[in-house]
């Protein structure tokens, strides 16, 4: 890999050199968690491809992605704008900015990095001169280092950090707070998670359908024959030939639902739902109220408040010298956000001042939606009954 490629032709990069492995599926466990853990440690050639393939794996969990998704989906909808050195919307740049796809792949990359610990994209351009970004796999990275590995089974390295292209066309996000991200402290909790639903699922088999026993004398040939076509025809639950001089009968343990598993499961789920949404929003029909809800989600919006600022801090630090750099932005230029409209507050004031002032149709169409289709005669009473509706 070059070195020193600058303009708009650039179209090579890493991405073109990393290898492409077959990734292991077998069941992961609180063993594999310690050993991708101890592989991050070694202090020479560190490894840290385990530990994403394991958070991979952790984020088939459907409440952990919906969790995810939901912050992650109201932190890349929120509209952008690119102010100028005075702190006022630069109109024609936030435009093109805003038009741009790759804006959204900068902000999903530094999003990731704040749950994963760390992303590292790079840009090119296409054929049509469109900027590209490009996100370099995870599994082929030492953070720590700075070294992107091509065959993340083997030690051959290269320190991106020392290379020109880095801090322009080659950016790095991480969140300096918690080197290996939130995902890591979600997989034992959906470990424990999957354990419990094998478990539950095991304990419905057997007291959900009990096993099906027939004595008969086994030391003929045609009885069990016979006995042996007789309990396959019966039905698919789990079935036993003994003889007549033998008994069976179940283990005597704890009488139980299954309310341990589904204990175990329900508390998984919660700590979860505290670890990415700050709270558990819309899950406990049990115990749960609008008033509980509603705190929850404030909860939530101050987590993704925070997502911004930290998504605002990368590009004003990181992004935009880079874009400056090359030509994608112009200018002593910062990142920033839309501030929300309280329409609530907004409504209250409106319709006080209504008996006062009069109010712009179009404003309150355009703000609130509200069709006005004429004024209302003063001195009309409202106060109708259902017979003078017929008179």
């Amino acid at each position: 890999m070059s070195k020193k490629k600058t303009g708009k032709k650039r179209q090579t990069g890493f991405v073109n050199q990393i290898e492409l492995k077959t990734i292991s599926r077998a069941r992961k466990d609180i063993a594999s968690w310690k050993r991708a853990l101890r592989m991050t440690e070694i202090q020479d050639n560190p490894k840290y491809y385990l530990l994403q393939q394991l958070y991979d794996d952790i984020m088939l969990d459907a409440l952990l992605t919906s969790q995810y998704k939901n912050r992650e989906l109201k932190v890349l909808s929120e509209p952008i704008v690119i102010l100028n050195s005075n702190g006022k919307v630069d109109e024609k740049q936030t435009k093109i900015i805003n038009e741009k796809s790759f804006v959204a792949d900068i902000n999903k990359a530094i999003f990731e990095a704040r749950f994963y610990g760390y992303s590292l994209i790079e840009f090119s351009y296409d054929k049509q001169g469109n900027l590209v970004v490009e996100s370099i796999p995870r599994y082929n990275l030492d953070p720590k280092g700075g070294f992107v590995y091509p065959d993340y089974t083997e030690d051959k390295k290269i320190n991106y950090r020392e290379l020109s292209e880095f801090g322009t066309w080659i950016l790095e996000f991480k969140d300096k707070g918690d080197k290996y991200g939130l995902l890591n402290k979600a997989v034992p909790h959906v470990l424990f998670k999957r354990f419990a639903h094998s478990a539950y699922s095991e304990f419905a088999e057997i007291y959900g359908i009990p096993p099906r026993v027939l004595k008969t004398d086994v030391q003929d040939p045609v009885a069990m024959q016979r006995g042996k076509q007789m309990m396959q025809e019966m039905g698919a639950a789990a079935w036993m030939i003994i003889d007549e001089s033998e008994e069976f009968e179940f283990a005597r343990g704890v009488s139980s639902n299954g309310d341990v598993y589904s204990n175990l499961i329900n508390l998984c789920n919660n700590e979860l739902s505290m670890l990415i949404s700050g709270a558990i929003i819309g899950q406990d029909t049990k115990n749960g109220s609008r008033s509980k809800d509603e705190s929850s989600r404030k909860m939530l919006q101050e987590l993704i408040n925070n997502d911004l600022q930290w998504i605002a801090q990368n590009w004003n630090n990181i992004v935009i010298p880079a874009l400056i750099k090359i030509g994608e932005l112009k200018g002593d230029v910062s990142y920033g956000y839309q501030p929300e409209e309280d329409l609530e507050g907004l409504w209250k004031k409106t319709t006080e001042a209504l008996p006062y002032y009069d109010i712009d149709p179009n404003w309150l169409k355009s703000k609130f939606g509200i069709e006005i289709i004429g004024k209302r005669n003063q001195g009309q009473n409202l106060n109708h009954t259902a017979d003078d509706f017929f008179d």
